[in-house]
């Protein structure tokens, strides 16, 4: 699928050729940023293998010092290494580069911790197969909640979404989530655009900001594997602070951005 940028107005949402349901011979892309999940990748390799959905999976090694990239090669993922850690921001989107680059429709986002469940992933494909969203998330905050989130995440997740009403016009129960499932239009967008710092819940508001029509499924979620989370529970109020600072700056510099190459 080609997608051609309509010469007209300011936003860069406006895409052509990208809008309509998913083809049965639509090529999709699991896309997993990983940094020193030697002991993780392998097993979310062959779970993701094993829906027998017609995918590709990329691992994007994101500069890690451990095996990381043998453990998955091993698996049969296909790997780009990065020669530097550059966060979960430029790994994922060295992924949407290597989808946009290679006709894919459709590009997943799973962590390489083992916290997704590959099984839930038809849940978010028939979200965008309906044409019902660009971008859809997999919330563990709706339908029955078997995933428990320490206070201090609780509280980050209520303040989150009170932004997101204020900024986007909706509520969106699970910004950090990174089980996501995004179409085409968001996957040259996002190759171009994609934050760095707080990527899950930045690329929230500047998709919504910019046009972008965002769902949420209740997915189920389990605790990672092996290895421990890079946000504490102290660490995260420090986080939610960082994260809504850089909204307010991503809102505008991406408008920035966007408005000069109109």
């Amino acid at each position: 699928m080609t997608c051609k940028r309509r010469n007209t107005s300011f936003c860069m949402t406006d895409i052509e050729g990208c809008e309509g349901r998913l083809n049965p011979q639509s090529k999709i892309l699991v896309i997993i940023p990983a940094y020193n999940e030697a002991e993780n990748i392998g097993s979310v390799v062959d779970e993701i293998k094993s829906t027998a959905l017609p995918l590709d999976i990329l691992v994007i090694d994101d500069g890690s010092l451990d095996r990381t990239t043998e453990v998955a090669q091993a698996h049969g993922a296909r790997v780009v290494r990065l020669p530097i850690n550059l966060g979960i921001g430029g790994a994922v989107q060295t992924g949407f580069k290597f989808a946009r680059d290679n006709g894919y429709e459709v590009a997943i986002q799973i962590d390489g911790d083992g916290q997704h469940i590959p099984s839930e992933l038809p849940i978010l494909l028939d979200v965008l197969n309906r044409n019902e969203a660009d971008l859809c998330i997999g919330s563990r905050y709706i339908g029955e909640r078997h995933y428990r989130t320490p206070f201090a995440r609780r509280l980050g997740m209520i303040v989150f979404t009170a932004v997101n009403s204020l900024l986007i016009g909706q509520r969106v129960t699970d910004n950090t989530s990174g089980f996501r499932a995004y179409n085409r239009r968001a996957i040259e967008f996002l190759s171009r655009y994609y934050p760095t710092d707080y990527p899950e819940p930045e690329v929230v508001v500047i998709l919504g900001r910019t046009g972008f029509r965002i769902q949420e499924r209740a997915v189920k979620m389990r605790p990672r594997h092996s290895g421990e989370s890079s946000i504490g529970t102290w660490g995260a109020i420090y986080y939610m602070i960082k994260v809504l600072l850089a909204i307010t700056v991503d809102v505008f510099k991406v408008y920035r951005q966007v408005g000069a190459q109109a």
